[in-house]
């Protein structure tokens, strides 16, 4: 005779749900003397989408049915995409992002800003407290040009050969009759 509930699905969850953005850590005991806490997980960029895709969809007022319908992908999977539980290929999310009325990119700009919020907001933890994004590394070398009244000095400082800063991609010509 099995031990088990009637009527009761046993499921083996994939990751704790804890892990997720946006979730609340469950409350536990703080790590004893000597043992370590574990790195901060980044979150997984299919959670990120879809959370974009799920944010939007609601802000639109339509439901899994309709968006799925207009993309021609089924209602599970969409649903799943949703979740974080599918890495939906690029062709399904640009048909999922076309059906809400959005581009790829206007689909994936979101999800890469929150990435880059969630990155950073660990990394203060575990470094201590930083302003800089590269938290206080500098791999680019000083601008070879002398900012002058009519430039402002890109940011990042180095730039490469081409005259595009290496960290944030600005370009910056230099002055004239150089």
């Amino acid at each position: 005779m099995s031990s088990r509930v009637p009527n009761q699905a046993r499921v083996i969850p994939l990751r704790p749900a804890a892990e997720r953005p946006g979730t609340a850590r469950p409350a536990s005991s703080p790590p004893s003397r000597g043992q370590s806490t574990p790195a901060p997980r980044e979150p997984l960029w299919r959670d990120l989408v879809g959370d974009v895709l799920r944010r939007e969809r609601l802000a639109q007022e339509r439901t899994l049915k309709d968006v799925a319908d207009a993309a021609r992908i089924s209602v599970p999977y969409l649903s799943e995409v949703e979740r974080g539980r599918k890495e939906a290929s690029s062709e399904v999310l640009a048909a999922a992002a076309q059906a809400l009325g959005l581009g790829l990119g206007d689909l994936l700009a979101p999800a890469r800003t929150e990435l880059v919020r969630l990155t950073a907001a660990q990394q203060g933890r575990s470094r201590g407290a930083s302003t800089s994004p590269y938290g206080g590394m500098c791999l680019a070398a000083p601008s070879p040009w002398p900012a002058g009244p009519d430039r402002t000095p890109c940011p990042g400082g180095g730039r490469r050969p081409s005259g595009r800063c290496r960290r944030t991609g600005h370009l910056d010509q230099p002055p004239p009759g150089r």
